[in-house]
């Protein structure tokens, strides 16, 4: 079975949870939730790396103990220690684990000095007001349980997220190309619009008369259950409960298969709309008049007989593409290419697990001339944030660096909070130091929409702030975003000068696509970063350009496109 290093990480924490539910070591649940972060940051799958003969405890984290923990898993996509712990608890108890921010302290300690072990226990416990009694709780944490149990009841379905459907996808893609008489495959769906969450997966395939792919598909060591099987049409759905669809189509409609199956809805309809008024008739199979096929082998072929440019995929929301098309003004939407340097990576210096110079020298190998370093402030004292005194112990190290480093330049920067009263989390003549200030809330986000809004207004009055982190604070499918006037702040962000972040991480890709348009829109300068908290995590730059894609942006809207010393003159507040 190939197991992705998804589910290596999330038996990993999961048994993490477990043991803390249980009140074991803390230094032990430690180790396996460092062991999951290490998994998923992987490069190369675990799994083939244990088959080359890699020793997994030499990656940073992991002792031979769990090294030999993590190659069962790797093995069998099974944990013995997990299944013990499920028996040992409550299932009901566990599923208390899906309440954002509950977490498994938080659940041990109500499950042993409340004896709740369910919702419908945890609901009780909270009429009666005893939640709020207990010590590290409080009545807003009471409210904010209860708040979120509600909004549990009306949440939809889970989606996958763009980056764990991709690791499967890539497995997947991967195999069936070896299935006989395959030609071409293309991975379509809100995947390859590259939507931040998937729903499922549909593959097209081109193939000879003499294929064996939907044999070789259902036979898939990851297929859970087979839903259905036919001679151009198969339905699985794996282990991880993600249904994927492989169809098989001819090579004259193989374009306009890829149109209709990767959507959205509304861009097919309103393309089939545009092809009536012409008299012409688009569906899965091809573009005809009358009854004759004249196009449908490529897309390039479909959209040019309807009197289009080609379409990206990113940009068939119906959100006015066809118009821009209709009219020669589509976006050049920006690659990954374009990008120049990381402005939002962390270190050793707070919670970060590489270097300085170990990030700079991984941000060079990817061809950046620069990169920021911008670890926390003070106030995120979880992390280890800084003062001013290691703020200038980091500026000195930097300066040296670059002395000594060749074809990389690092910027000094700080990830600095904006605190309650919208005042930065530093002082001034620290600041100024600094080549730039990403700014950030990481905490009092349940404010009201406009205490909210005022306080990110105040601090972008400082002359110091330069970009807005992560704008709206969401996790996907953990944490919702909290309250803000969005269009507000772009206004003042333009007005002073500041720019705003697409936060490339997969958890969070914020802001949102339609965010990024607002600020083409509104002139505001956007700064895709990724929030690197170890090399690795360079590469969640792509999940970024995604999303600024499907945005609208263009190199041009955005900042970390340009060369070091324009990018430095921008990053000046008159």
């Amino acid at each position: 079975m190939p197991v992705h290093n998804s589910h290596i990480a999330d038996v990993l924490n999961e048994t993490a949870d477990l043991l803390e539910i249980k009140g074991e070591n803390p230094f032990r649940v430690r180790a396996y939730r460092n062991a999951a972060r290490t998994i998923e940051s992987l490069g190369q799958a675990a799994a083939e790396l244990i088959e080359q003969g890699k020793n997994l405890a030499d990656l940073p984290g992991i002792g031979e103990d769990l090294a030999g923990k993590i190659e069962q898993i790797a093995k069998t996509g099974d944990f013995d220690l997990l299944t013990e712990l499920k028996a040992q608890l409550p299932e009901e108890l566990i599923e208390l684990l899906a309440i954002p921010g509950l977490g498994a302290k938080r659940i041990a300690q109500i499950h042993h000095q409340l004896k709740v072990s369910s919702v419908d226990d945890l609901k009780a416990a909270l009429d009666a007001g005893k939640i709020g009694r207990l010590e590290g709780f409080g009545k807003k944490t009471e409210q904010n349980i209860r708040e979120e149990l509600e909004k549990l009841s009306r949440r939809p379905p889970v989606r996958t997220l763009l980056f764990r459907a991709e690791e499967i996808a890539a497995s997947l893609a991967a195999y069936l190309k070896k299935a006989k008489g395959v030609k071409d495959i293309t991975l379509a769906g809100s995947f390859r619009r590259r939507r931040e969450t998937v729903r499922d997966l549909d593959i097209l395939a081109t193939c000879t008369k003499d294929s064996n792919i939907m044999d070789h598909f259902v036979r898939y060591d990851n297929v859970q259950k087979v839903i259905s099987q036919g001679r151009k049409r198969s339905t699985v759905m794996l282990r991880s409960d993600f249904h994927v669809d492989v169809r098989v189509v001819p090579e004259v409609s193989y374009g306009a298969a890829i149109i209709y199956f990767t959507g959205s809805k509304e861009h097919n309809i309103a393309i089939r709309k545009l092809g009536i008024q012409n008299d012409l008739k688009l569906n899965e199979y091809g573009l005809f008049k009358d009854r004759k096929r004249i196009a449908g082998k490529t897309e390039t072929e479909v959209y040019k007989t309807l009197g289009l440019p080609y379409i990206a995929p990113e940009l068939r929301e119906n959100r006015g593409e066809l118009e821009a098309a209709q009219k020669d003004r589509l976006p050049k939407l920006i690659t990954l290419e374009d990008i120049k340097g990381d402005l939002h990576v962390h270190s050793t210096y707070t919670d970060g697990r590489h270097s300085i110079e170990q990030m700079a020298r991984a941000a060079k190998k990817r061809g950046y001339p620069y990169i920021a370093i911008a670890d926390h402030s003070r106030h995120v004292s979880v992390a280890g944030g800084m003062g001013p005194d290691a703020v200038r112990k980091q500026i000195d190290e930097i300066n040296k660096l670059n002395e000594k480093l060749t074809g990389i330049t690092i910027l000094k920067g700080i990830e600095v909070d904006i605190l309650e009263d919208g005042t930065l989390d530093l002082p001034d003549d620290v600041l100024e130091k600094l080549d730039l200030c990403v700014c950030s809330l990481h905490y009092k986000f349940n404010l009201s929409k406009q205490k909210q809004t005022d306080r990110v207004l105040r601090a972008m009055d400082n002359p110091h702030f330069n970009i807005f982190a992560h704008p709206s604070g969401r996790l996907i499918n953990q944490r919702e975003p909290y309250e803000l006037d969005m269009e507000q702040i772009f206004k003042a962000a333009g007005v002073n000068g500041c720019r705003v972040e697409l936060n490339a991480h997969p958890d969070r890709l914020d802001i949102n696509d339609l965010h990024c348009k607002m600020a083409k829109d509104m002139g505001v300068g956007v700064v895709i970063s990724t929030d690197a908290h170890q090399t690795e995590h360079l590469d969640y730059m792509r999940y970024g350009i995604g999303q600024a894609r499907r945005g609208w942006l263009e190199p041009d809207d955005v900042i970390n496109t340009r060369p070091l010393d324009s990018l430095k003159r921008l990053l000046k507040r008159s």
